[in-house]
């Protein structure tokens, strides 16, 4: 059975992105490369293989009337951008895959508007073929993964014992499941899934993994990724501009929906000279994906009451790194100072004993032009063009 079985197995924010390139940027070109910050892990030409046939399966793959019917039913979706998906298919000709000394070599290259989701399902792809190759004994993840999970609702459920005399108005730590990319397995993720809404009814909040959302029946979450503020360095609008038109456009098409804006594709400081009062207003809140989350979290708190606004009133999503441990402290270091909720990935859904594919597909070119992230991580900068990075730095005073 293939590992991507409906193209509903991917984040929201990939809909969410695509349905604004299709009404706003369809004429826009792209081209994405696969990196894996793993120096020690190799592919075999067997993983390569098997990752080649799956991909030729990705690509048969089409929205089924009850997928559609579904994404129309979350509110977020235009008619004619669901009519568009229904005649939606992954062409593998936009594909260059290779494998050089053990090392994926992958870049996606064309139309914006029909590249861009190929990103998850090529993640997911990846990380179950390697690891079911390199299980010895097929099947074991699943004792150590079901001891860490127990482990982890254990923590939580402690700690909402603390946050019920403590919390005002009983403000539970909330968190979201965002592992897709770098899951064990498409069977490990809905297993994590399932066992989360049940035991931590309190605390689980959602998925950005639309087909997890619409099979046990729980809010599919997510905004915007870095690829969608990264692209506005290339679409016609000053370098200076690019973060305020990407916020625009995005208010634009969602009108005071989906309110939750991405810090870090340049770095905090740099968003911030950028999120003045109207867009302080306009959106909810803000997330957080690199850099350290406590100094993070002050600036935004602070810019919130510069501005006379009160935090309380506003959201920090914590999307970097995380596991139960940080986020409770995060949690209760913030909690009566802004809403807080916490999207966690890898440690849900690849905590089984194996060292995680620390992997990612980024935009490197919009329009023929680099882009770049910076971010407020060393190693997170992504860009092929040394130079341009250099100038980006350059233009936003970095």
């Amino acid at each position: 059975m293939p590992i991507i079985q409906s193209l509903l197995d991917s984040d929201l924010y990939k809909f969410f992105m695509c349905q604004i390139i299709f009404h706003r940027y369809t004429s826009a070109s792209a081209e994405y490369i696969y990196k894996l910050r793993n120096d020690d892990i190799h592919f075999t030409e067997q993983m390569y293989n098997q990752i080649y046939e799956e991909i030729d399966e990705l690509c048969t793959l089409k929205y089924t009337d009850k997928e559609l019917t579904y994404l129309y039913s979350t509110g977020y979706f235009k008619k004619d951008f669901i009519e568009f998906l229904g005649m939606f298919k992954l062409n593998r000709k936009h594909l260059d895959v290779k494998l050089v000394d053990g090392k994926l070599d992958i870049h996606i290259k064309g139309s914006w508007l029909y590249i861009m989701m190929f990103e998850i399902y090529l993640m997911e792809i990846i990380s179950e073929v390697y690891f079911n190759a390199i299980e010895i004994v097929k099947n074991t993840y699943n004792i150590i993964g079901n001891d860490n999970i127990n482990e982890k609702i254990t923590q939580i459920t402690i700690y909402n014992h603390e946050c019920k005399y403590e919390c005002i108005d009983k403000k539970f730590l909330k968190l979201a499941d965002f592992g897709g990319r770098r899951r064990r397995s498409f069977s490990w993720h809905d297993h994590i899934v399932g066992k989360l809404k049940t035991h931590l009814p309190l605390n689980f909040v959602g998925t950005s993994n639309v087909y997890m959302a619409m099979k046990h029946k729980i809010k599919p979450i997510g905004t915007m990724a870095h690829e969608y503020i990264m692209a506005f360095q290339a679409l016609g609008c000053r370098l200076i501009n690019s973060q305020r038109v990407a916020l625009e456009m995005w208010a634009k098409e969602y009108r005071g929906n989906l309110g939750i804006a991405l810090t870090d594709t340049i770095n905090m400081d740099a968003f911030l000279n950028d999120f003045d009062l109207y867009y302080c207003k306009l959106f909810d809140g803000c997330r957080h994906d690199s850099g350290d989350p406590y100094i993070w979290c002050n600036k935004l708190i602070a810019h919130y009451k510069k501005l006379g606004i009160d935090p309380t009133t506003k959201t920090a999503v914590f999307s970097d790194g995380l596991n139960i441990t940080k986020a409770i402290a995060i949690h209760r270091e913030f909690k009566n100072q802004i809403n807080v909720s916490f999207g966690i990935g890898t440690n849900l859904t690849n905590d089984v004993g194996l060292i995680p594919l620390n992997h990612v597909i980024k935009i490197i070119k919009c329009n023929d032009q680099d882009v770049a992230k910076i971010s407020d991580s060393s190693g997170k900068t992504v860009c092929t063009n040394d130079s341009y990075v250099t100038y980006l730095k350059s233009v936003f005073n970095v």
